[in-house]
């Protein structure tokens, strides 16, 4: 029933529901509580996701570092080694061919052999003045053989001569006639004569042996100390010996060899 006491609607249990009306709509929204800044918020409780990505990212490798190879650098040292050693090896063959190129001789090497020796024993001389001991009892692989007067060189003027002979103990043999004089201008006069009965050449010549010097020579005799003590030459007899005459102060001799021997008497020979 209502107010007015005639009968309407029936109203719907329960509280009634206000009308809205357009200030109600017009009115904003109250603001929320804020929290206070001096209270921190709650920590929220991990969810599944983060856990499986904190797990995750626990297991997963450290990346690779760029650290070099430890047999890198002894590598490079060892081609660095090859290349300077090629480097060094080609300077020293260009080198080399240069010098071959050049044609320069290559330096002369002299070999001394010893001086040969006698093979037979001497015999001994019969003179026994200063001037015949002083003459030798053996020159090179020559010993001597026989030793007599010179009658001839005494004829000649010389205070005392010898012809002797040496041998090599087989088909070799010397000759040496030895003669003293008074004074140097009969020694130099004689010494003349036998020289000028020597074989001439207009230019020397290699003699009949390969090994034999050339021939014609003839020059000074000078001793250790430098002095000039006389005069010599030799020559090539044409026979296969070799003649050689030189003086010495008053001294003369005169020796016929082999001629591929006859420089080498000549300079083994003490006086």
């Amino acid at each position: 029933m209502s107010d007015t006491g005639r009968p309407g609607p029936e109203r719907p249990a329960g509280p009634p529901t206000p009308p809205i009306s357009n200030w109600q709509v017009a009115q904003p929204t109250p603001p929320t509580a804020s929290i206070p800044a001096s209270e921190p918020a709650a920590p929220s409780s991990p969810t599944r996701a983060s856990v499986r990505e904190n797990a995750s990212a626990e297991a997963a490798p450290a990346p690779p570092t760029s650290e070099r190879p430890r047999w890198l650098v002894p590598a490079i040292i060892g081609v660095v080694v090859l290349v300077i050693a090629a480097i060094v090896i080609g300077i020293l063959v260009s080198r080399s061919g240069d010098d071959t190129a050049d044609g320069s001789p290559a330096a002369a090497s002299t070999i001394l052999l010893p001086s040969p020796t006698p093979t037979v024993e001497p015999v001994a001389r019969p003179a026994t003045t200063a001037f015949a001991v002083a003459l030798p009892t053996s020159v090179l692989q020559y010993a001597l053989a026989t030793s007599a007067v010179d009658t001839e060189w005494q004829a000649a003027g010389a205070v005392e001569a010898y012809t002797e002979t040496y041998t090599d103990g087989g088909a070799g043999t010397v000759t040496v006639r030895s003669g003293q004089w008074e004074t140097p201008e009969e020694t130099n006069a004689v010494a003349a004569t036998l020289m000028a009965a020597l074989p001439v050449a207009t230019t020397p010549a290699p003699s009949a042996s390969s090994e034999g010097p050339a021939l014609p020579q003839s020059g000074e005799v000078v001793t250790a100390d430098g002095t000039v003590a006389g005069t010599f030459s030799m020559a090539d007899a044409g026979d296969g010996t070799g003649v050689a005459v030189w003086t010495n102060g008053t001294t003369i001799f005169q020796v016929t060899a082999p001629v591929e021997d006859i420089a080498d008497v000549y300079s083994a020979f003490p006086l």
